[in-house]
């Protein structure tokens, strides 16, 4: 079983079950039991521990992507250290991926490819504004939600994950996305990113991939070197718009790759707005100019060296008409080198003024610079000014602009600037004081993020309240309000909107019931039956030791409840005997010993019971001795005879036993082997006669019979010497009639 399963992180995040797996993270489902909402919780590997500067990286790229807010990330909600356990909460997203979309779909509709895109693009323009790189977008990381919308996993993750891996050892499915910067090792920018949005789209489209191989290292070399085959040999439907748009981003030259998303979605909003469009071809680099500059070398070369034969024509020692067809090739060779110089000088004067002389003599193309200052930077939509690229250059605390908004731009409103030109924006990231800001009526993602932006730390408390006005997850009110100033370690309480006026139920107690009392009464309050997770506890079995949501709190009807139910306190295990005493000899009165060996599965206490048998059945068995946990004992038995043992082993564990016999073991008694004298005494008639006296020993005589005159005993007591070996039974008769009856034990 996970260990991690039933675990309760900072005492607040419930891990319920596994869900997912990664190179450097596990993933699970889990309940927040503060805020009463499913969440997945990744934890960092065991593994990775002990590597300090790796933890840090982890800690510090997972803090950065937490301030993303874009309805196409995966949000990030907490980050924390808990038991040398170090984790990240998010959004937990109900969908599948889109690697598993298009592995049930095959090759999608150009239509379907671009709605995924767009969202995709829009995802990273958010993320690169705020300087975060994703550096693995794959198909693995895009969430499919059920109403259609896309959301992109793991930013910024993949940073600190790069510094594990080398490129032989990165798992096959990631390479197929990698840029060709990545593949090389060199310097990666958001650019990286939109490659790889590229491969994306073209494997949507085609159905594959653009390149593939039977080890990483070739895909990534034909990453660098490689010509993806044109998608309309492999998807001919494809508009040929849509196919330049992903060209282009896959283009490994990173100048005619498009500069960043803004620019990409601009050409997806007017594709989709017109199939028809195609955009223009990117800006062609420098190579051709080298290559004819190389051309026109080899050319010059070529020509010089022919002029030297030509000049040394008259000095080669061969015969005058072979000199003269020698210097009419020489002549001919000489034209043809000069047309071609003058051809080649003339192809690079054409190149020249195209590229860079034409902008001397021709008028550029400008647009107004539009205003943005005072505008909201996440609702600013790029594709309405088609002319400018627009990029943040920084956020900076301001009193006058509220979090979010523009306040300063480069160049300035209404200033007329060539086609292309990229405007530099400054964004507020509010006012850099300790007063509480004005998150009323903002989700409370947002709140938390606004208040994680303070100059100082403040304690988080969310409590939730019903409310017709405000809607489910917006804040209705804070405590201190807004503008109060804050200090340092101050708890903020905010209170957020559970919706309209619903039913509610009361958490009914359910620690302690039996279960199926529990889950009966979870059902009569109108709640929801959640998790019920099996757990070691000394309580009886099926006792309630847990509840998600405490007794007596006021939730919506139809909350779940999860349960920790006990599996009962452990039932002490059999013992097993191992080995024991065999059967043997011994002599009567003299000691002998019996021992068995045992062990039991668990951590019991064994204790040992011995039992004497006359029949050999544990029927008529009697104890003999109770040892405790002495597993050998010493027995003396002083009569003759057979006799059988057998010892009882009882393991206890808490209150549960458990017990098992050893097998009979045969001892047989024989009759001591030494003869010992013994006087004994018989109390005699009262009188001063003489009487007959006769002596036996287990029934025989042993003693010749004897008369005996009571006038000469002393105290009237008869004193007799017998001999015998052992114990016997000792019989004596006077005139017939028995005085004496006992056993002795000679020796």
């Amino acid at each position: 079983m996970d260990r991690y399963i039933g675990t309760l992180l900072d005492n607040r995040y419930e891990i319920l079950e596994l869900i997912g797996s990664g190179g450097m993270a596990m993933v699970y489902k889990a309940r927040c039991n503060r805020l009463n909402r499913l969440v997945a919780i990744k934890i960092l590997k065991e593994e990775l521990f002990q590597d300090e500067e790796f933890r840090r990286r982890f800690h510090a790229e997972s803090q950065a992507v937490a301030m993303l807010s874009h309805p196409n990330i995966v949000s990030v909600y907490d980050v924390s250290h808990s038991d040398n356990i170090d984790y990240i909460v998010m959004e937990l997203i109900e969908g599948i991926t889109l690697k598993q979309y298009m592995e049930q779909k095959g090759q999608l509709s150009w239509r379907e490819a671009l709605h995924f895109a767009t969202q995709i693009a829009k995802a990273l323009e958010h993320a690169h504004s705020r300087g975060i790189i994703h550096r693995d977008i794959k198909p693995h990381n895009i969430m499919i939600l059920k109403d259609g919308s896309v959301k992109v996993a793991d930013f910024g993750i993949a940073q600190i994950s790069s510094a594990q891996n080398t490129l032989t050892r990165e798992a096959l499915g990631s390479v197929h996305y990698i840029s060709p910067e990545q593949a090389k090792g060199a310097h990666v920018d958001a650019r990286s990113d939109l490659y790889s949005l590229g491969v994306v789209m073209y494997e949507m489209l085609a159905g594959r991939p653009p390149f593939d191989g039977d080890t990483p290292v070739s895909v990534a070399i034909q990453h660098i070197n490689a010509t993806p085959v044109a998608l309309h040999t492999l998807c001919p439907g494809v508009p040929a718009g849509l196919e330049k748009i992903v060209m282009r981003a896959m283009e490994a030259d990173l100048d005619a790759r498009y500069p960043s998303a803004t620019a990409m979605l601009a050409d997806m909003e007017e594709f989709r707005k017109n199939p028809n469009w195609s955009p223009g071809e990117p800006v062609v680099s420098h190579a051709a100019e080298s290559d004819a500059q190389r051309l026109s070398d080899k050319i010059l070369e070529r020509s010089a060296a022919e002029r030297a034969v030509a000049r040394a024509g008259g000095r080669t020692g061969l015969p005058p008409e072979q000199t003269r067809r020698e210097k009419k090739r020489t002549r001919t060779a000489v034209v043809a080198g000069t047309v071609c110089i003058v051809l080649a000088f003339i192809a690079i004067g054409v190149f020249l003024y195209q590229f860079f002389l034409s902008d001397l003599f021709a008028r550029t193309a400008e647009d107004t610079v539009p205003r943005l200052v005072g505008r909201v930077y996440d609702e600013i939509d790029a594709s309405e000014y088609p002319n400018f690229t627009i990029e943040v250059k920084a956020w900076k605390s301001s009193d006058q602009y509220a979090y979010g908004y523009v306040m300063d731009q480069t160049p300035d409103a209404g200033r007329s600037a060539k086609v292309g030109t990229k405007i530099e924006l400054t964004v507020s990231s509010g006012a850099e004081s300790n007063l509480m800001p004005n998150l009323v009526n903002k989700s409370l993602q947002e709140a938390q993020a606004e208040l994680s932006a303070l100059p100082i730390s403040v304690v988080v408390n969310v409590t939730y309240q019903l409310s017709d006005v405000y809607t489910d997850g917006y804040v209705i009110e804070t405590m201190p309000a807004s503008g109060a100033a804050l200090t340092e370690g101050q708890t903020v309480t905010l209170a957020v909107s559970q919706g309209s006026a619903a039913a509610l139920a009361t958490v009914p107690p359910l620690v302690g019931l039996d279960i199926d009392q529990a889950l009966a009464l979870i059902d009569e309050s109108g709640l929801g039956r959640g998790s019920v997770l099996t757990v070691d506890d000394d309580a009886p079995e099926g006792t309630v030791t847990f509840q998600s949501i405490a007794a007596d709190e006021q939730v919506k009807a139809g909350t779940v409840i999860n349960l920790q139910v006990s599996r009962g306190p452990e039932d002490a295990a059999e013992p097993e005997i191992t080995r024991q005493s065999g059967d043997q000899t011994a002599f009567a009165g003299e000691a002998f010993s019996l021992f068995v060996e045992a062990s039991a599965a668990d951590d019991g206490t064994l204790t040992y019971a011995w039992y004497r048998s006359r029949t050999g059945s544990t029927d008529d068995g009697e104890l003999l001795v109770r040892s405790g946990d002495n597993a050998q004992i010493s027995v003396t038995e002083d009569t003759a005879g057979t006799y059988y043992y057998y010892c009882k082993v009882v393991n206890t564990l808490d209150d549960s036993t458990a017990s098992v016999l050893s097998d009979m073991i045969c001892v047989i008694v024989e009759p001591g082997s030494t003869v010992y004298s013994q006087v004994i005494e018989v109390e005699g008639p009262d009188d001063d006669e003489k009487h007959s006296v006769e002596v036996y020993l287990d029934g025989e005589m042993a003693l010749d019979p004897f008369t005996v005159d009571m006038s000469e005993v002393p105290n009237g007591i008869i004193r007799i010497a017998v001999e015998g070996v052992g114990t016997q039974q000792v019989q004596v008769y006077i005139d017939g009639r028995l005085a004496l009856n006992k056993s002795i034990r000679f020796g």
